[in-house]
């Protein structure tokens, strides 16, 4: 149904994730959650939605995220 979500982080990857890259991602969440690849009609709203809630949730998360004591600071937000 769906590609696998990648990790968004360093040392994962070498920058900073991108906001498409987190978008992409939550794109890809909330297909595998919903289990609808493209939506009808009466659910794109909802749909599209839920897609810019999870990945504004994604960037707070890896806005906040420290490791080993280094503030990790996504470029998206």
């Amino acid at each position: 149904m769906c590609r696998s979500i990648k990790t968004l982080r360093p040392p994962v990857l070498e920058d900073d994730a991108t906001e498409e890259e987190i978008r992409a991602a939550a794109l890809q969440y909330v297909r595998k959650v919903s289990g609808f690849r493209a939506p009808a009609a009466h659910n794109q709203e909802v749909f599209e939605r839920a897609v810019d809630a999870v990945a504004q949730a994604t960037a707070e998360l890896l806005g906040g995220l420290e490791i080993r004591g280094q503030a990790v600071r996504s470029s998206a937000g």
